[in-house]
């Protein structure tokens, strides 16, 4: 199908420009951020996970600015207990306490400055609580903190901010990644006049406390399941990183790619409902796929999923949510389909890079059903729906594959699921297309019967070639590759409308041959540098309606020997007045003679419906408009063919002999006879 709308041609450049390390920032890089790591013993692998820490010791931490004691406390499997009363039943819930700690000589700052530290937190904390001591501020003075994940915080570009000096700052469930910490001290009256003095250093020291559950509980309280799913790579994935994921433990089986979700589910009699939650990870290099999750029930579906990334999704707090009757369908990267009472299909599209959570909500009762749960990494949705074939690439990097769908010439759409002809509609258009070539019949009947073979070959090949061109452009049957038909097609269509006008002018052999290799040449240019162009159709005929007029007057000056000037100057011109004159109605008569002017008539007027047969070409009305294309043009050719009054001896313009009488006898034999 050809297309004929609006090319655009789009250039994006995008540059990136920062310091050569995490550790420093500002525009010349010249400041540093500090880490709020905590260290393991060698056996621990250095880790920086604070929730995974088993410390009870100190240790000195030497930087480039100055020597800092931090002294790190920790309480590791001590549990701390939290009663909750319902039905008169306690629960204690379980926690992992970890505390990092500056002292106040270390930590000193002046009104205006601004100090950067960052902490990464890789597991699923309960909150991120940040304490100021050991310092001594005027009534007027605040000490501010500013945290963002994953990037440098600003005073008015922040996640969170509080004012540390007279109240802890808590993080509820923080997100996955690297914090960064922005302190600055302000002066309250400072920020109303900037005029005010500045005031002298102030020595400070911090606390942070990083709070997790243990047992591999997780929740506010600690009550619910939390489980870490293995990515389980494919068997010949057509695409790359194509896995499922499935729970790390007896329950579940690595051959299989769903497990039983009652096996896994929390339960707890505290709450009416109850959660519980998958933790995976997407690997680096596959922001191109899709997470596919999928729930399918014996019976109803009483469950809610909710994702997130980075984090523990909530009610209050989530990315992507569905349930049986209802669903977050405003986002672009998320789709729910085919579901049911029964069963829960959805797709996340293009997912980061990291870590996702993913959080069952269900009733507390015991429930009869069988659920099966299946988490995969995709490359296409639903593989292109049967009707298309997934394809991947790299991007301009060369860090991440993406995946795309190259569907079948019936489906279009990023999944192939939009279906752009039924299959007896494509049938239909495949007839017409084709089918419509058999106009080029008129025109090639016309001038093998007038012995003009040329023209005969010229319109017999051009039906073929655009018959064969549209039998592999509907998936038909392709005889050479689509390129080279689709050049064949409007070349030699644009060869049957010039050829048409040339025609018309019965000039020499040798001129015409000339004027047909000049038009063999445009035509072919014109095909192959943009045969689709709108234009096209007016250049043509712009082409050939001025090879008709060169033909005319190379007719003209050598029919009635015109010669546009003479070398003797007549300045009498009145008396040339009556040769212009004469000129012109012998010209009108001549022309008179030489067309039929009905025939004429008609060829303009299915040449003007081929023209407009063009212009509306559409990609919903394709096949019905240039399927009249094929049948005006050849139509359009055959009546200009008709218009002409030829002999069909010397296929010259009909004209009107007198039967002269010749002297056959010598001019001796005249004159003696």
């Amino acid at each position: 199908m050809i297309s004929r709308g609006r090319a655009l041609s789009v250039s994006t450049s995008i540059t990136v420009e920062g310091c050569p390390t995490s550790a420093l920032w500002g525009p010349y890089c010249n400041q540093t951020i500090e880490t709020i790591g905590c260290s393991q013993f060698s056996r621990y692998n250095n880790s920086r996970d604070l929730l995974g820490l088993t410390i009870n010791t100190r240790k000195i931490l030497k930087t480039k600015e100055n020597t800092r004691r931090t002294s790190f406390l920790s309480r590791s499997n001590h549990p701390i207990g939290h009663q909750l009363e319902s039905n008169s039943t306690s629960v204690v819930g379980v926690e992992n306490l970890i505390t990092c700690a500056i002292s106040n000589d270390s930590l000193c700052l002046r009104q205006g400055d601004i100090k950067f530290y960052f902490l990464d937190i890789v597991n699923q904390a309960l909150q991120f609580e940040i304490t100021a001591a050991n310092f001594r501020l005027s009534q007027s003075a605040s000490l501010i903190c500013y945290l963002r994940c994953n990037a440098l915080p600003q005073r008015d570009l922040h996640d969170y901010s509080g004012d540390i000096s007279s109240a802890p700052l808590v993080i509820k469930l923080p997100n996955i990644g690297r914090w960064y910490i922005a302190i600055e001290i302000l002066n309250k009256t400072q920020m109303r006049n900037t005029t005010a003095p500045m005031l002298d250093t102030i020595c400070f020291s911090f606390d942070w406390q990083v709070t997790g559950c243990l047992n591999g509980k997780t929740g506010t309280d600690c009550l619910w399941e939390a489980y870490v799913l293995q990515r389980v790579p494919k068997r010949n994935p057509s695409v790359p990183f194509e896995s499922y994921y499935v729970p790390t433990d007896e329950r579940a089986l690595l051959e299989y790619s769903h497990f039983s979700l009652e096996k896994f589910l929390t339960n707890s009699s505290f709450e009416q409902f109850a959660w519980t939650y998958f933790f995976l990870d997407v690997p680096q290099g596959s922001a191109g796929a899709l997470i596919h999750v999928q729930l399918k029930s014996d019976k109803e579906l009483n469950y809610e999923l909710y994702s997130k990334y980075g984090g523990l999704p909530s009610n209050d707090s989530w990315d992507y949510y569905a349930s049986r009757t209802s669903s977050s369908n405003s986002s672009v990267f998320y789709s729910l389909q085919n579901s049911t009472d029964s069963d829960m299909d959805l797709s996340i599209f293009y997912a980061k890079e990291g870590t996702w959570c993913f959080g069952v909500k269900h009733p507390n009762y015991t429930s009869n059903s069988q659920t099966y749960m299946s988490i995969s990494l995709q490359g296409c949705h639903r593989n292109c729906n049967q009707k298309g074939v997934c394809h991947a690439s790299v991007d301009e990097s060369g860090l991440t594959f993406y995946s795309f769908c190259t569907c079948d010439r019936d489906h279009g759409g990023f999944d192939c699921s939009d279906e752009l002809v039924s299959p007896n509609g494509h049938i239909r258009q495949s007839v017409f297309l084709i089918a419509s070539n058999a106009a080029a019949i008129l025109p090639a009947f016309w001038a093998l019967r007038q012995k003009a073979f040329a023209e005969w070959i010229l319109y017999t090949s051009s039906g073929i070639s655009s018959a064969l061109y549209h039998s592999c452009d509907v998936g038909t049957w392709c005889i050479l590759s689509f390129r080279v038909l689709q050049f064949l097609d409007f070349w030699l269509s644009f060869m049957a409308v010039v050829g048409t006008f040339i025609y018309m002018a019965t000039i020499k052999e040798a001129s015409k041959r000339a004027m047909h290799t000049a038009v063999f040449i445009l035509t072919a240019i014109l095909a192959a540098t943009g045969a689709t162009r709108s234009a096209n159709i007016g250049i043509v005929i712009a082409i050939g309606s001025f090879g008709l007029l060169i033909g005319w007057i190379l007719e003209f000056s050598t029919a009635r020997r015109f010669v546009c000037c003479s070398w003797r100057i007549n300045l009498n011109v009145p008396h040339r007045w009556p040769n212009l004159a004469a000129l012109f109605w012998n010209t009108l008569e001549m022309l008179n003679k030489r067309f039929r002017w009905l025939y004429l008539l008609f060829g303009l007027i299915t040449l003007s419906f081929a023209a407009l047969s063009w212009k509306l070409e559409s990609n919903s009305s394709y096949w019905i408009w240039h399927s009249m294309w094929h049948i005006t043009i050849y139509t359009s050719s055959f009546f200009f063919l008709c218009s002409m009054r030829v002999n069909t001896t010397n296929h010259s313009p009909e004209t009107t002999y007198e039967l002269t009488r010749q002297d056959t006898l010598p001019t001796t034999e005249s004159s003696q006879t």
